[in-house]
């Protein structure tokens, strides 16, 4: 079945074919548009069919035919063209550390080198010894690169917490380090990760360095010099770390969390205003303003800080310039996981997680209702407890427990919502898309999304969003779609026990990611879901936004 994400992988393949070609402009033209395609939340083959593709970021007249074309035949001729033109080989070398399109290039016009096995063989060979640009050093980072050559596989948000967290630790239990931030798409919030990069403010850089390469995770030291290393873990996942001076750290978090499109636009802006904005600092005819904070750098654009996960071109810039950008979700803002299973009162309490003020507990199948009659008794005193129960629409319609719990949680599967799906008792808090059948378990069809979409909208539901997004929950882009729509959100671990913080962090930044505020999330309320109430209104929207 095409998709967007089939489309975006053959633009990335378009704009890498004319990298190597030589051309200047349209590589980045093509890659702007994938990373439009990848961030969309909306079936892609329904735009086409309205009319609508030119609304996508990116998407003109002539990658707009390509996208029909894509759709009508599942792949795009003038990719096949550009291929034919270079080595296959050539697109590996774009994938080597340190190799960008320009060198790769030189390989292939003044070398002859044509892929990794000829570069690897050319440099044993002493053939690059003494070619300009090409000194000792830098074959052997190459060596070393060609060795680490990324596979392009990326990893989910919540495992790359985990990761970064375990590097954070160990860094900061083994070196002096003042300050220690992520920058890249796992700051913005992006649900995989391709690599991590790390900012280090240290008066000590030669220990910090030491100390990252023997970190317990590290398999391979790959480059090191100046400021930055650059490490293999054992996972095969590759990490940078800089070390930057307080003066910069600002202006390098800003540039390093990008994304490109951002910072393009952010560029242009300085220009218009008679300054520089770089990773170093915001300059103007070489003299330093700004760079100590990232709100100093966007301040002297003219604009309030702009939240990382906002951060994507999608209005953004426009929005901080107007002073309407939303208020997002606080990190802390959760104030009760409302989809906690647990087997006893006290496992459920302890499910709650951090900063929590209520707790959910998801009751077992099969509870009677004498059984809730008698846990509400014992949960009156202390920390706060609302039952509730999931299951199909025919479960909960046909479930006594339905009718006397707190809240329901709707089990949704891969189908589209059906339109004759009746109204639920009026105090359904949820859907929980359940969509473990996904093909790879990776991304859910916009289709089905948007059925329920719809149908959480006509029955004031809302949306689940948890730390596996299409395997039991919105992604972020079906999130913001969700949003526009008036339809609220539920954040929740996903775990089945519950408390675990990692796990409602990263459910909390995909939400933020969507552009999600504390009054569009049911469970950011301080007062729990307390029996059967009337239908809840959608949420007060600002105006019409057009970002995130």
């Amino acid at each position: 079945m095409t998709s967007a994400a089939g489309a975006a992988e053959i633009f990335r393949e378009i704009a890498d074919l004319l990298d190597v070609l030589g051309e200047r402009f349209k590589p980045e033209a093509y890659r702007r548009a994938a990373r439009s395609l990848d961030a969309l939340g909306e079936d892609l083959a329904g735009l086409a069919r309205d009319g609508k593709l030119d609304e996508i970021p990116g998407v003109g007249e002539a990658i707009g035919e390509k996208i029909r074309e894509y759709l009508r035949d599942g792949r795009i001729a003038y990719r096949d063209r550009l291929a034919r033109q270079v080595p296959p080989g050539l697109v590996e070398l774009l994938k080597v550390p340190g190799l960008g399109p320009k060198t790769v290039r030189r390989f292939w016009i003044e070398l002859g080198i044509d892929g990794p096995a000829a570069l690897a063989a050319a440099v044993e060979a002493g053939k690059l010894d003494g070619v300009k640009g090409f000194g000792p050093t830098k074959l052997q980072q190459i060596r070393t690169a060609l060795r680490a050559a990324p596979t392009g596989a990326r990893i989910g948000l919540l495992q790359a917490t985990r990761v970064a967290d375990a590097l954070v630790a160990g860094l900061r239990a083994a070196a002096p380090v003042d300050r220690i931030e992520i920058a890249g798409s796992f700051r913005r919030g992006r649900e995989t990760v391709g690599d991590l990069d790390l900012l280090v403010l240290s008066p000590e850089p030669e220990a910090v360095f030491d100390a990252f390469g023997r970190l317990p995770e590290v398999a391979e030291v790959l480059l090191r010099g100046g400021t930055k290393e650059t490490v293999r873990l054992r996972t095969g996942l590759q990490v940078d770390l800089r070390i930057v001076p307080a003066r910069s750290y600002g202006a390098a978090l800003q540039y390093f969390t990008g994304s490109k499109d951002h910072n393009v636009r952010l560029r242009s802006r300085a220009r218009d205003l008679g300054l520089k904005v770089n990773e170093y600092a915001v300059a103007r005819d070489d003299h330093y303003v700004a760079g100590a904070t990232e709100a100093e750098v966007y301040e002297a654009l003219g604009l309030r800080e702009i939240p990382p996960e906002l951060r994507e071109d999608r209005g953004e810039i426009d929005l901080a310039e107007a002073g309407r950008l939303p208020t997002l979700l606080p990190y802390d803002g959760i104030r009760g996981d409302l989809h906690v299973h647990a087997r006893e009162l006290e496992g459920a309490r302890a499910g709650a997680g951090p900063g929590a003020t209520y707790v959910g507990w998801v009751l077992p199948n099969g509870t009677a209702p004498e059984e809730l009659a008698a846990l509400r008794e014992r949960a009156r005193d202390g920390f706060p407890v609302r039952f509730g129960v999931e299951g199909t629409v025919a479960e909960l319609r046909n479930d006594p427990m339905a009718a006397l719990a707190d809240y329901r949680l709707l089990v949704a599967g891969r189908a589209p919502a059906p339109p004759d799906v009746p109204t639920l008792p009026e105090c359904l808090a949820a859907v929980h898309l359940d969509l473990t059948e996904a093909a790879g378990g990776a991304t859910a069809d916009p289709v089905q999304t948007a059925g329920w979409i719809a149908w959480a909208k006509a029955h004031g539901a809302a949306l689940e969003v948890t730390a596996e997004p299409n395997r039991n929950g919105l992604d972020s882009a079906g999130a913001r779609t969700a949003l526009a729509q008036g339809v609220a959100l539920l954040v929740s671990a996903g775990a089945e026990r519950g408390g675990d913080p990692v796990r409602l962090g990263v459910a909390v930044k995909l939400v933020r990611r969507a552009g999600a505020t504390a009054a569009e999330v049911r469970n950011a309320a301080e007062a729990p879901p307390g029996g059967p109430t009337p239908p809840r209104s959608t949420p007060t929207r600002r105006p019409r936004r057009t970002a995130p």
